[in-house]
C-alpha cells in the first residue's frame, strides 16, 4: 500500500508532507498522510524539484515554461536572463546524476528513474542541438564556463547518462564543452570549473589540457589554509565554497585522472585528508533543528551548501568520526528545513529566491532561478542503493543533537 501512495505521490509532484483524499458516497473524507521512509521523503523532494525542469526540457519547451527570477541586484540582465536556462539544467543533472546511474530499488523508484532517465536523454540532446527551441547558451560571458562544468559533472557522476546519448548528440555535448575553452577563469574555485571540463574529456577518450588540471592542483595547494579549507583565491571568505565547489570537484577531478595517470598521485592523499576533515567540519555546523549558518554568499543555494558532505558520503569517504546514520539524519534535517515554508516553490514547482523560502532581497548579483537549483546537490546520496549502510542503518543523532542533549561527545582537534 505504501509503495502505491508513494507512486502517487511522485507521480504529481507533491511533497514529502502531502496529505491523500477520496471520495466515497459524496463526501470527501481525508486520510492521514502516508509515513514514508527517509528515502522516500529525498525522492519524493527529487520528483517535485527535478520534474518542471527535466520534462520541460524533454519537451523542448524550457524556455517557454520557466520562469526567470532575477535577483533584485543583478548586475547584467541580459546576460543573466540567457544563461539561466543552462544553470538550472546543470546543477540539476549534476545532483541528481549519482541517481540516475544507480540501478534497482523497488517498482515505484525503478519506474520513477526509468522516466527521468528518458527525459534526461532527451534533455541533454535539445540543451546542445543548435536546431532546437532550448539550445543553450555555451560562449561568451563567464557564467557558461560555470555551468557547463557543472554539466560535465554529471556526465562523470553518472556514466550510464553518458552512454546512453547517441552519437551526434555526444559530439554536440563535446562541441559545447570545447567553446568554453574561450572563457577566461576568474583566479578563485573558477579555476575548477576549466579543470573539471578536461576531465571529463579525459574519462570519455577526448584530447584533453592536462595543463588545465595540472593548474587546478598547483594552485589550490597554494590557496590551502590549514584544518581542511582551502582559500577561495588568495584570501579567505567565510562562506560555503569549499563545499559548493572546491572540496568536491577537487576530489572528483582527483578520481577521474588519477584512475589512469599516476603522475597526479602525489596531491591524492592531502586531498582526501583535508576532504574528510571538511567534511567532519560541516556534519557539525547542522544545529539540532536542521538549520544551519546563514554566512557569506549564494546562500540561496540552500542545502547544496553541503555538496561536500553528501559527494562524501555518496563515495563512502565520510571521516571515522562520523557515522553514516548521522549524516543521513543530518543531511535529511537540512533536506527538510529548507523546504518547508510555503513560498519555497511557486504554484507550479519552480523553485523562488530565498534561503528560507521566498526571500529576494538575499540573493547576490548573479542570481537568477536557474542558480538556485544547485540545491539539488544534497540529493547526491541517491545514488546509493536502498540497502546501502547510508539508508539501512538505524537512526543516531548528529553531533550537535548529541551535544545538547548531554550525550558524550570526543574532542575536536583541527588535522594541522
Amino acid at each position: 500500500m505504501k509503495k502505491l501512495i508513494l507512486a502517487s505521490l511522485m507521480a504529481g509532484a507533491l511533497s514529502y508532507h502531502a496529505t491523500a483524499q477520496k471520495t466515497k458516497k459524496k463526501k470527501e473524507t481525508a486520510i492521514e498522510a502516508p509515513v514514508l521512509t527517509t528515502r522516500e521523503v529525498w525522492l519524493a523532494h527529487l520528483d517535485q524539484l527535478s520534474r518542471p525542469v527535466l520534462q520541460s526540457l524533454a519537451n523542448d519547451s524550457l524556455k517557454i515554461k520557466m520562469p526567470v527570477e532575477l535577483s533584485v541586484h543583478i548586475d547584467n540582465k541580459a546576460s543573466r536572463s540567457q544563461v539561466a536556462y543552462l544553470e538550472a539544467f546543470g546543477r540539476l543533472l549534476c545532483g541528481i546524476a549519482p541517481w540516475l546511474n544507480a540501478e534497482g530499488g523497488n517498482p515505484a523508484e525503478v519506474a520513477l528513474r526509468d522516466t527521468y532517465r528518458q527525459w534526461a536523454v532527451k534533455a541533454v540532446a535539445n540543451a546542445v542541438n543548435p536546431q532546437a527551441k532550448d539550445y543553450m547558451k555555451f560562449e561568451g560571458a563567464g557564467q557558461p564556463l560555470v555551468d557547463a562544468a557543472f554539466l560535465a559533472l554529471a556526465f562523470v557522476r553518472s556514466p550510464w547518462l553518458w552512454e546512453h546519448l547517441d552519437a551526434t548528440t555526444k559530439q554536440n555535448v563535446v562541441n559545447s564543452f570545447v567553446k568554453t575553452r574561450d572563457i577566461k577563469p576568474g583566479f578563485s574555485n573558477w579555476i575548477l570549473f576549466s579543470g573539471m571540463i578536461e576531465a571529463f574529456f579525459y574519462k570519455y577518450g577526448y584530447s584533453w589540457d592536462i595543463l588545465r588540471v595540472e593548474y587546478c592542483y598547483r594552485q589550490f595547494e597554494q590557496w590551502y589554509l590549514g584544518d581542511g579549507i582551502y582559500g577561495d583565491g588568495e584570501k579567505f571568505h567565510f562562506d560555503y565554497y569549499n563545499s559548493y565547489v572546491i572540496q568536491p570537484f577537487l576530489v572528483n577531478i582527483h578520481q577521474v585522472v588519477s584512475a589512469k595517470n599516476p603522475s597526479f598521485n602525489w596531491a591524492g592523499k592531502k586531498i582526501m585528508e583535508r576532504a574528510q576533515r571538511y567534511a567532519h567540519i560541516q556534519e557539525k555546523l547542522v544545529n539540532p533543528d536542521g538549520t544551519f549558518p546563514a554566512i557569506g554568499r549564494s546562500l540561496v543555494y540552500r542545502g547544496g551548501a553541503f555538496h561536500h558532505l553528501a559527494d562524501m558520503a555518496l563515495v563512502h569517504n565520510l571521516p571515522k568520526e562520523i557515522s553514516v546514520a548521522q549524516t543521513r539524519e543530518a543531511l535529511t534535517a537540512i533536506l527538510k528545513k529548507t523546504t518547508e515554508s510555503k513560498s519555497t516553490f511557486d504554484e507550479k514547482s519552480w523553485l523562488k529566491i530565498g534561503f528560507y523560502g521566498a526571500q529576494p532581497e538575499i540573493a547576490d548579483s548573479y542570481i537568477t532561478t536557474g542558480s538556485l537549483y544547485l540545491c539539488s546537490f544534497i540529493l547526491l546520496p541517491l545514488g546509493l542503493p536502498e540497502t546501502d549502510e547510508f539508508w539501512s542503518a538505524s537512526p543516531q543523532p548528529w553531533t550537535s543533537q548529541r551535544i545538547w542533549q548531554g550525550l558524550p561527545v570526543p574532542p575536536d582537534h583541527a588535522i594541522d
